[in-house]
């Protein structure tokens, strides 16, 4: 079946660099957009940005625009969300999630939590 498996939970120090993953299996990589989706502690659920794996064409949320930045690997069926300098207010789970052909999400990773503290 469908599967979307994130990288571990990482804690990092302010203005520090990160790359986490989303290595997805059981499907045709390149159909289908994949979205990364933000939940701050106690906060509900916020849209950052989607990502095309077939030409890497991506679209954010005005939130998020110049703060992350998105990829794909085509070889080996994984998409990244990265950040260059990192704020303790990125500090939260970070879900991945594929867009489905009715533009639902209908499949998610199981999250990444991101620590960001001195």
């Amino acid at each position: 079946g469908v599967r979307l498996v994130q990288s571990r939970p990482d804690l990092r120090k302010p203005g520090e660099s990160l790359k986490i993953s989303c290595n997805t299996s059981g499907y045709p990589f390149r159909k289908y957009w994949i979205a990364w989706v933000r939940q701050m502690p106690g906060k509900g659920l916020e849209w950052m940005a989607i990502i095309n794996p077939e030409d890497s064409e991506t679209k954010f949320s005005p939130s998020f625009k110049g703060q992350v930045s998105l990829s794909a690997d085509r070889s080996l069926t994984t998409v990244y969300l990265q950040w260059t300098g990192l704020k303790t207010s990125d500090t939260a789970t970070y879900f991945c999630a594929r867009r489905g052909a009715g533009g639902e999400y209908d499949f998610w990773g199981q999250g990444t939590l991101v620590i960001v503290s001195s």
